[in-house]
């Protein structure tokens, strides 16, 4: 029997991990804004947040705390796209507040689950980060949004790792490819065309699982790992350089403080 917590799991790939291991009779929590559809999964611990705010993700961490004693994964899935610049309550931008800065306060935060999967796109270019932008205020892009948090948890998977370097947690970030999802975002009509596409062309959601299910199941030996869908990503490359993931760690402290 498992404990998992699921961030994004009322929709799309977070929803199929819940339902996968509901059914397998394990301890499942679903972090999540929709209620009605939580409502669908009745079996799961369902908490109602705004993962965009740094005090919800601190309510959550206690939340959790008291619930389970240990965990045996946190799998790390809320998404949410804009084509739009939105800024949180807390100043921070919205793709990079759900996207990034909430997996890094619950990655931090919760006590030494066995694995932590976050599903994001690893192996990005370093220099997708705006480091002097960080909350893209100029030019912003959805896109660029996106590949922006995607690269900051690469820097957070290379930071966990360095700073838990006697613990039992294995973090695991993973790209599941193309899967056909609600893809969650307000988009402007040339990306909503796009999603439209992916929509129809992508994986079904229970074949875009199947590489996240693996990692649950059998974590890896390395206390960092990456993958695209199956097949492993080299750490050992810029991409993953240590001294950008301190720089964006302490940038980050910063943030929440």
């Amino acid at each position: 029997m498992k404990t998992i917590v699921i961030t994004g799991g009322t929709d799309g790939i977070g929803r199929a991990l819940a339902r996968t291991y509901l059914e397998r009779g394990d301890t499942v929590a679903i972090i999540g804004r929709d209620k009605e559809k939580a409502a669908t999964l009745p079996n799961a611990h369902f908490i109602p947040a705004d993962l965009s705010l740094i005090s919800e993700n601190r309510r959550v961490i206690e939340e959790v705390s008291s619930m389970f004693p240990t965990l045996d994964a946190l799998v790390l899935c809320a998404r949410y796209f804009r084509s739009t610049r939105f800024e949180t309550a807390d100043g921070v931008e919205g793709t990079f507040a759900l996207e990034y800065l909430s997996r890094f306060l619950l990655s931090h935060g919760l006590t030494d689950p066995q694995v932590i999967v976050n599903v994001s796109g690893p192996g990005l270019p370093m220099d997708v980060i705006r480091w002097n932008d960080l909350m893209l205020k100029r030019g912003y892009n959805g896109v660029a949004a996106q590949m922006q948090a995607g690269k900051s948890n690469d820097l957070l998977g290379v930071a966990y790792a360095n700073h838990h370097l006697v613990s039992r947690t294995r973090y695991v970030l993973i790209h599941p490819g193309g899967v056909s999802t609600s893809f969650a975002g307000e988009y402007d009509a040339p990306t909503a065309a796009h999603v439209e596409s992916l929509k129809r062309y992508g994986k079904p959601v229970e074949e875009g699982i199947r590489p996240i299910v693996t990692r649950i199941d059998h974590p890896p030996a390395e206390p960092l790992s990456a993958f695209m869908q199956d097949q492993p990503i080299s750490l050992d490359q810029p991409s993953f350089d240590s001294r950008a993931a301190a720089r964006l760690h302490e940038l980050t402290l910063k943030v929440v403080r």
